[in-house]
């Protein structure tokens, strides 16, 4: 069985092991630049053996964030984004750069610029309704995303991953649900996918062969009338296809639609109603219950669907979702997948990974209280940890 703790080649870089720091929303950016918070939120859990961080969310244009305080590939962030992945080298470990469009999860209100979407629908996030892109404009933000990965390759980053999930822009144009479009870009799944196989195509011309390039890819929306496993796979095997991608990121839910379908466990209702504006806190408090919606947690809880996609897929796969344990990762290397990704977990302990190397028996601390969450406006982190 695959070593998890092995070296590992992803495209043109090679990892010091093959577990992945997932991108986690940091919270660290108010000036939508890099700040000191922001570099030590990566340091701690390369200091603590990930063999890559992943740095979310670096937005391909202003309108893409999902709000105004978010980070934007452009000129002025570049020096700062240096002094990130230098101190993250200096750990041992390599750094990815999350790039994506928010589309209908940006707030507009916040940005000041007209979220897009597959077509107008209101967005409680901004209160407004969203702006249908024409071909013109979704040909802008193919042409950003390369963009945005040249940013990443002369701010030293080692990779980029392109955000396919969560009902940002790419993924509520695979939507079925959210996608009702008449044209190239709607309708059957080849024209909901374009978008997708477009970016990465890009992404691929930009920067292949000197970064290494994955994709984090909703198997399921987890909403009636969304995507579904059966279609996702499909865009899966025409990304493998058309050789873009190093890797995939297995992930799901809708930050639009069901958050909580990604996370598992408690949802934080309280925690966000007090963290949130008095009007918006006021409604998480009223209706929080229906947009949180609880799953229960258990490790490796996206491992049946992700099986689907080891089986007919043979490029390189990231595991996500409660992997915690060394027994989850040797579970995840002896069904195929070559890498797992950890998110919550090192907020609560960023040293665990060299723990668990040491003693195979550590267990995390964490337990999926999902407390962090409201964190994210003014600055993620656990709440039960000590220091």
């Amino acid at each position: 069985m695959t070593d998890v703790f092995a070296p590992a080649t992803l495209g043109p870089i090679t990892l010091r092991n093959r577990v992945i720091k997932a991108a986690t929303f940091e919270g660290q950016t108010p000036n939508a630049l890099v700040t000191d918070g922001l570099i030590e939120y990566h340091r701690r859990p390369a200091a603590g053996g990930v063999g890559m961080t992943t740095v979310a969310y670096c937005a391909v244009s202003p309108e893409g964030r999902t709000d105004r305080h978010q980070i934007w590939m452009r000129p002025d962030a570049v020096a700062g984004l240096r002094r990130l992945t230098d101190t993250i080298h200096a750990e041992g470990a390599a750094v990815s750069a999350q790039i994506g469009h928010a589309g209908p999860v940006a707030n507009a209100a916040s940005n000041r610029l007209p979220a897009l979407a597959p077509g107008r629908l209101f967005s409680p996030l901004g209160m407004a309704l969203t702006k249908k892109p024409d071909a013109a404009e979704l040909a802008r933000v193919v042409r950003a995303h390369a963009d945005a990965a040249l940013f990443a390759e002369r701010s030293g980053f080692d990779a980029v991953e392109i955000h396919f999930g969560h009902n940002y822009l790419v993924s509520a144009f695979l939507s079925p649900l959210l996608n009702r479009r008449k044209d190239s870009y709607g309708g059957v799944l080849a024209n909901r996918a374009r978008l997708a196989l477009d970016i990465a195509r890009a992404v691929r011309d930009a920067v292949g062969g000197r970064l290494a390039i994955t994709a984090k890819l909703n198997m399921d929306d987890g909403v009636p009338g969304g995507l579904w496993l059966d279609e996702s796979l499909q865009v899966a095997q025409w990304l493998e296809a058309d050789a873009t991608l190093d890797a995939l990121e297995l992930t799901a839910g809708s930050s639009l639609l069901n958050p909580m379908y990604l996370f598992r466990g408690k949802s934080p209702i309280k925690d966000f109603s007090a963290a949130m504006p008095k009007p918006l806190g006021w409604g998480m408090r009223m209706s929080g219950k229906a947009f949180l919606r609880e799953y229960p947690y258990q490790e490796a809880y996206l491992l049946d669907s992700a099986r689907q996609f080891r089986r007919e897929l043979t490029m390189p796969l990231i595991l996500l979702g409660g992997i915690t344990r060394k027994e989850t990762m040797d579970l995840a290397m002896g069904e195929g997948f070559e890498f797992v990704a950890m998110a919550r977990a090192l907020l609560r302990e960023p040293d665990l990974l060299t723990r668990i190397q040491a003693d195979a028996t550590t267990h995390s601390a964490c337990i999926h209280c999902n407390r962090c969450m409201p964190t994210i406006y003014s600055g993620t982190r656990c709440v039960l940890a000590s220091g």
